[in-house]
């Protein structure tokens, strides 16, 4: 082990900058995660992450040798268990047995509107493509399919099929670039800035006549059975359509099954409360983890994450849209077009935004549970497109 001399430090700052810049960004996450309390579970492990790598030695985040230096401990992560789907499909596990799919079930229309989110992740696909049609960037569809995701707010799909897309370019020889990291964060990062991002777009497209529908629940009792059988079902009918996206719908549903089966009580509090927390420390610290400033601060990342945003800004309309469109078809029970911004995959970011802006307006109007059902059909939404992309893309690209 070499050790270094005292100014090494300076010395590094003084050769890229960029390190400081990166840490007032960490420090606005901070900010908005410890004093404003917007998503802390998640912004703050990312500005961590942010942070760690952008420290002189990069201790945490090195790969082993670089520097004379060991392994840092969460580049090992980002090897064993980002770019392997390991933290992605626990997540979703989690995420499985935590939710209630009763709001769904109870008004499947809300299926409908989780189908908004999607228009996101296909304006984001076109976007990479015409910038590289353009010669902006570099972006081949393998790429563009990885940064479409990112318009349903999904991160661990983001992150899944990000790795997918760059094993198979690898695995037969297609050029393609490593923007993993970069797709990652900027999932991420939207997730965590649901509160920030969406309120001025629900606000600019939805009247304070349509903020203050009321919408009565539940719309119908759903018994347990249909509960039981719904994840099950499920998971056979995609595997069988759209196989490639078993490995996402499968955990999330597993764990939704564990949950409402009501015979494995310490499984479904275990996934749901000490894997998930640990899971989404080491996740948000990793993710963070992939932004040190010379990644971060380059052309094509920051166009990455104006495409992300873009995208995001689409998606949130079109579900608000979409829910005013179908009020034109159901004048005597009308739904709350904010609801529709909850279609986007930030479980349960969204449908606590939609619930914040419904109590500013009427602090005796509740949402939740309905921004819930659009919340958790996005999620199946866009894990769904993900595998179709997975299915065709590939083909079209060989």
């Amino acid at each position: 082990m070499e050790f270094n001399s005292l100014w090494e430090g300076f010395t590094e700052i003084g050769d890229d900058p960029r390190m400081v810049v990166m840490w007032a960004i960490a420090g606005f996450l901070f900010y908005w995660g410890i004093a404003k309390k917007k998503e802390p579970l998640l912004l703050i492990p990312i500005a961590a992450g942010i942070l760690f790598a952008n420290l002189p030695l990069e201790a945490l985040t090195r790969e082993a040798g670089a520097g004379g230096g060991e392994e840092g401990l969460l580049h090992f992560f980002q090897v064993n268990a980002l770019n392997n789907d390991l933290m992605p499909l626990l997540i979703f596990l989690g995420l499985g047995a935590a939710t209630d799919f009763e709001p769904m079930l109870a008004s499947p229309r809300s299926l409908l509107l989780g189908a908004g989110a999607q228009f996101g992740v296909f304006v984001a696909l076109l976007g990479a493509l015409l910038l590289a049609f353009t010669g902006v960037f570099d972006f081949g569809l393998l790429e563009a399919a990885s940064i479409g995701i990112i318009g349903g707010a999904d991160g661990p799909t983001t992150i899944f099929i990000s790795n997918k897309m760059r094993q198979f370019g690898l695995d037969n020889g297609i050029a393609v670039s490593d923007i993993v990291g970069a797709t990652t964060v900027a999932a991420y990062s939207y997730m965590a800035l649901v509160p920030i991002i969406q309120p001025p777009i629900i606000k600019l497209l939805t009247t304070q006549r349509e903020r203050r529908i009321r919408m009565p629940y539940p719309a119908r009792p759903v018994s347990r059975r249909v509960k039981i059988i719904f994840p099950i079902v499920t998971t056979i009918v995609i595997g069988v359509l759209v196989p490639q996206a078993v490995p996402l719908i499968g955990f999330i549903m597993f764990g939704n099954l564990i949950r409402e089966s009501g015979v494995v009580p310490r499984l479904a509090n275990t996934a749901q409360n000490e894997l998930m927390n640990i899971v989404i420390i080491l996740l948000g610290l990793t993710v963070g983890s992939l932004m040190p400033g010379r990644v971060f601060l380059q052309a094509e990342t920051i166009g990455i994450f104006m495409l992300g945003l873009f995208a995001f800004i689409v998606a949130t309309a079109a579900g608000i849209m979409l829910a005013k469109g179908m009020n034109l078809f159901s004048r005597k029970n009308p739904i709350n077009p904010m609801i529709g911004a909850a279609g986007v995959s930030a479980v349960p970011m969204a449908a606590r935004v939609v619930q914040d802006m419904a109590s500013k307006e009427d602090p005796d109007n509740f949402l939740l549970m309905h921004a819930m059902g659009p919340n958790i059909a996005g999620v199946i939404g866009t894990a769904t497109v993900a595998g179709i992309l997975l299915n065709i893309v590939p083909q079209l690209v060989t």
